[in-house]
């Protein structure tokens, strides 16, 4: 296995863009007075995906570097407890951190000696799992955000 080439194939897929429209053009073409928004028959806004995938990126980032990890409750602490961010200036520094923590992914796939290791605390769980699993979940939430800003953008 060509480990550098994996790890540059799943820097990629961590950015995204590969299959799919990117996060980032999606947030870009979506205008803040709609990120609240939740249309009709659907559970969870633009900001509340973000928030969630934000989360959910960390979380994942927690588990495979901090040896104090303690998980979070699902689903209480995976979502946030409102639906949209207090003003303009709290959805930016959502983005940022979003981002922030892509970065870090990345940063961590770039350092890893071996993704397809074990990990100590859970031996059944690799690097590779738990890359995979924030490529995965993400994809699934962009083609969500998607959906939205497209019936968002559609009511103008």
């Amino acid at each position: 296995m060509d480990h550098e080439r994996t790890k540059n194939e799943l820097k990629k897929h961590v950015v995204g863009g590969e299959a799919f429209l990117p996060i980032t053009k999606i947030l870009e073409e979506t205008p803040y007075r709609k990120v609240d928004i939740r249309p009709a028959g659907l559970p969870y806004s633009i900001y509340e995906l973000l928030y969630h995938i934000h989360f959910t990126q960390r979380d994942i980032l927690d588990y495979l570097s901090n040896s104090g990890y303690v998980e979070p409750k699902w689903p209480l602490e995976y979502w946030p407890t409102k639906k949209s961010p207090d003003d303009a200036q709290e959805w930016r520094l959502l983005i940022r951190n979003y981002l922030s923590q892509r970065k870090r992914a990345m940063e961590f796939i770039e350092q890893s000696t071996d993704v397809t290791a074990s990990l100590v605390r859970n031996s059944y769980h690799t690097e590779l799992r738990e890359i995979l699993l924030i490529i995965e979940h993400t994809a699934y939430h962009t083609g969500q955000l998607m959906v939205l800003a497209r019936l968002l953008n559609a009511e103008n």
